[in-house]
């Protein structure tokens, strides 16, 4: 899938170490977001070695508002526990970073790819609030910026971050507990973006 990325797209990987930018949002007395905008440089680059690398497929058979459909992106996962190594060596760092600093240990990284402005997922918290109390979601976001949404579970105003380009976003407290999260439709995309997501599973 091609994409027309940024300039700083282009600069060599690596990853802001210092957290130097990052800004953290109290969206209730128990729930909060972090933001740090171009966190990771280079990201072009690791946007078109992902997509060369991974197995990414369409999951079938998800159910979404009462329907049983096709689901409207891409995915692969990544598990410590299968023994194999990260797809690429700087996700190491990044992973084992990000566990220091959120006291996690982030034994899983998803890939989510949004191919253009039809593919989307819908309002949801992660499923394994149902066994992790609290936790805690790291999102690096590589390719073309698109809007990520959060409101409260159940309804109420939305809140939006525009992310790729190597922002990362991270969820934390009750947030998949108490809010619910979306990547919706858009009209107008300038290319593909994907999620890079560490979990705690």
């Amino acid at each position: 899938m091609f994409y027309q990325g940024s300039l700083f797209g282009t600069l060599v990987p690596e990853f802001d170490e210092s957290f130097a930018e990052l800004q953290r949002l109290d969206l209730d007395a128990t729930t909060w977001v972090d933001l740090a905008p171009g966190w990771l440089t280079g990201a072009d680059q690791i946007y078109d070695q992902l997509v060369a690398l991974l197995p990414f497929r369409q999951r079938t058979g998800v159910r979404m508002f009462d329907q049983i459909v096709d689901e409207p992106r891409l995915s692969a996962w990544w598990r410590l526990e299968s023994g194999e190594p990260e797809p690429m060596p700087i996700l190491h760092g990044m992973r084992l970073l990000l566990a220091e600093r959120y006291d996690e240990p982030f034994d899983s990284i998803g890939f989510n790819l949004y191919r253009d402005g039809d593919d989307s997922v819908a309002w949801h918290g992660d499923r394994h609030r149902h066994v992790v109390t609290n936790p805690v979601i790291a999102i690096v976001s590589v390719g073309s910026p698109r809007p990520l949404r959060l409101r409260p579970r159940g309804g109420g105003t939305s809140l939006s971050w525009s992310l790729g380009n190597g922002d990362l976003f991270v969820m934390g407290g009750a947030c998949q507990h108490e809010w619910e999260h979306t990547v919706p439709k858009v009209r107008v995309t300038h290319g593909p973006r994907m999620s890079i997501t560490f979990r705690s599973v």
